[in-house]
């Protein structure tokens, strides 16, 4: 080669790009070269090859932000399958299962159980090893942009990337420093003379509730024995075994020594109290009124158990299912209390809507509180159908698999407060709604008959609680009669069923 060729070679080398010789004998030797540089471009790297990527939690609806894990189904190292459950995560009133989308192994579990996860944050890191869209390639990448973007203190190591141009091993053969897996906090290690007692189902359908109040006493739920629905520990339960673990740990104290004073205790809301509490300080902007009036069960209670006396245990019906059918009845009648008022559209102007399905909201116990599942479209429904419905959903919710479905969209609520105790309620309103009813205990009387004489008679108080901003209370009150007449002859309301 002549001195010229060599020169031209180096100085097309020190710019980066391929020599492009001149005409001479020599110019063959540029092949060499030439395929070497190209080699060397196909290992530059590129996003798509960082596969491990953080799953974000999606929205869940009803304008929820955040949610309180409940219990974790994986752990660092797990292998998953698209649709495998991840995590239970329970929001302001229902429990959700978490599902993969992808195939892979899950890599970092970003909170504990009992810590509230926020919408739209990481909540693991998986490996995924399966084909994937372009829309989750999107969302994915958008995620993993936005934890960059928002933390960049807390950015852990990443895998090392080929560059161009390196002049060491590992960028040519692609090896990457081994990253330890992440794992969950240890539990604190146990005797070997006391094996380990292996978690049961109570563990995964404990409630939040509860939950805070095995962690304050410093308890394992493992070690207690729950006598709720399929083995759930219950408050009973947490407080029969810490009396138990107290009254066998050592002789009791003189009498003479001075008792101990209880300390204070701080305890955040429950996913349920924060939801009352939002509700409720928006219902204190709503001027309620309130309207009550007893009703005769006689009627209804005589009707009810000739047709119990028939059934099974399991098909008996109660007064519940009667006095919803009569309610939707009377909002035939009324549709004002179950219209739906609306300040949102037009601010300056609200409005009334008018709703056509009569979706009556049920308030009911749960062991983490008080919530409200829905019964839809009462007025296509039978009072068999009602009873059916009110048996399911009061089921899910004492067992606190109630879904968010189930609890929105309710035009008018009606809470059966007489099952726990108590005659008069004065209700509060849910917003948007515009009424509410309070349904009493019912209690035996003494009362006059037609010719005067002394008879007995079954009474309970029905308390209406209604918007004054829309509803005035005559209207009210001849709704309220329309469905004291039904409960009392239920003959009548019966003719009027389909």
């Amino acid at each position: 080669m002549s001195r010229e060729a060599a020169r031209f070679l180096c100085r097309s080398a020190l710019v980066g790009r391929a020599p492009i010789a001149p005409r001479t004998e020599a110019c063959t030797l540029n092949v060499v070269p030439r395929r070497r540089w190209d080699q060397r471009r196909g290992f530059v790297a590129t996003h798509r090859l960082k596969v491990v990527k953080p799953y974000i939690l999606a929205d869940i609806g009803e304008g929820i932000t955040e949610c309180q894990v409940i219990q974790w189904f994986v752990k660092p190292g797990a292998r998953v399958e698209q649709f495998d459950p991840i995590c239970e995560v329970q929001s302001d009133k229902a429990s959700v299962e978490i599902t993969s989308r992808f195939d892979g192994v899950i890599k970092k579990l970003y909170y504990e159980p009992d810590d509230m996860a926020k919408v739209g944050k990481p909540l693991v890191d998986i490996d995924i090893q399966s084909e994937i869209s372009e829309a989750d390639a999107a969302v994915l990448d958008g995620a993993a942009e936005n934890k960059s973007a928002e933390a960049p203190e807390k950015l852990e190591p990443k895998t090392q990337e080929i560059e161009v141009g390196r002049n060491d091993t590992a960028a040519f053969t692609g090896e990457v420093p081994a990253q330890p897996a992440p794992s969950l906090p240890a539990e604190p290690a146990q005797e070997e003379s006391q094996p380990r007692k292996p978690p049961g189902k109570h563990a995964s359908l404990a409630t939040p509730a509860v939950r805070h109040m095995i962690k304050a006493a410093n308890l394992k739920i493992e070690d207690i024995e729950g006598t709720g629905r399929d083995g759930r520990v219950l408050k009973d339960d947490v407080q029969r075994h810490t009396q138990a673990t107290k009254a066998g740990a050592g002789t009791p104290a003189p009498q003479s020594a001075p008792t101990q004073q209880p300390e204070d205790r701080i305890q955040p809301l429950t996913p349920i109290q924060s939801a009352m509490f939002k509700k409720m300080a928006i219902s204190l902007s709503i001027p309620h009124f309130l309207y009550t009036d007893g009703v005769d069960f006689t009627s209804l209670n005589t009707i009810r158990k000739k047709y119990n006396a028939t059934r099974e245990k399991s098909q008996r019906l109660t007064t519940f299912p009667f006095i919803i059918k009569a309610v939707s009845l009377a909002l035939q009648q009324y549709p004002l209390l179950n219209a739906r008022l609306d300040t949102q559209t037009i601010p300056a102007k609200p409005q009334l809507v008018y709703q056509g399905s009569h979706n009556i909201g049920i308030a009911v116990d749960s062991p983490t509180g008080l919530i409200v599942p829905v019964i839809r479209n009462v007025q296509a429904l039978s009072i068999e159908q009602i009873a059916a419905e009110i048996v399911r959903l009061g089921e899910l919710a004492r067992a606190g698999k109630i879904t968010s479905a189930d609890l929105k969209d309710a035009t008018i609520t009606l809470s059966n407060i007489g099952s726990i105790g108590g005659g008069v309620v004065a209700p509060v309103i849910v917003s948007p709604q515009v009424a509410i009813v309070g349904i009493g205990r019912a209690k035996t009387v003494p009362a006059f008959g037609k010719d005067g004489e002394l008879v007995r008679k079954e009474e309970c108080t029905f308390s209406w609680s209604a918007d004054h901003r829309v509803v005035d209370g005559a209207t009210a009150a001849r709704c309220a009669e329309v469905v004291k007449g039904y409960v009392e002859d239920v003959e009548s309301m019966l003719v009027r069923l389909r």
